[in-house]
């Protein structure tokens, strides 16, 4: 990708359109652009923080390890920021990302990032409704995980009303 291309990227983003110039080709011009193959792990979890990510083509799955097993707790689309909560924490990785289909993200690195959203308010401000949107999915995510065990329980707790 050239560096025209990766401006176009990231102005195109809700994240990054109200920057001015200068700071949108710093941006650019730090940002390096990936290419992952279906199946390919872009980090693990506890890996440590060194970038944020934005899918530009494709899509990816978010995995949790849970008792030995990698649970699927969600998928990530074109446009979507992640990575950036591991930056915000100063944290290692809190899940793995692998590519779900062919994809292509530009990665910012953690430093720039973490500069970015700390001197500007209106990029700041976009990375807040973005985690506020996650933590909205995953709410409504575990309420529906909630009543289908809620369900199931009800349903395999024998009727002692009959007896």
């Amino acid at each position: 990708m050239q560096y025209g291309d990766a401006i176009t990227v990231l102005r195109s983003l809700p994240l990054f359109c109200k920057l001015d110039p200068s700071r949108l080709k710093l941006l650019a011009f730090s940002s390096i652009y990936l290419t992952f193959e279906a199946g390919e792990e872009l980090f693990q979890e506890g890996d440590p923080a060194d970038g944020a990510y934005i899918i530009d083509e494709g899509e990816v799955e978010v995995l949790a390890a849970r008792g030995g097993r990698q649970i699927s707790v969600g998928t990530l689309a074109r446009h979507d920021l992640f990575g950036e909560m591991a930056i915000i924490l100063n944290q290692s990785r809190t899940a793995t990302i692998r590519a779900k289909t062919e994809l292509k993200v530009l990665k910012i690195d953690a430093s720039v990032f973490l500069q970015l959203v700390t001197e500007n308010r209106d990029a700041a401000l976009a990375v807040m409704r973005s985690l506020s949107d996650k933590i909205n999915r995953v709410t409504e995510r575990y309420q529906q995980l909630e009543g289908r065990v809620h369900a199931e329980h009800v349903l395999s707790v024998p009727d002692t009303a009959s007896d």
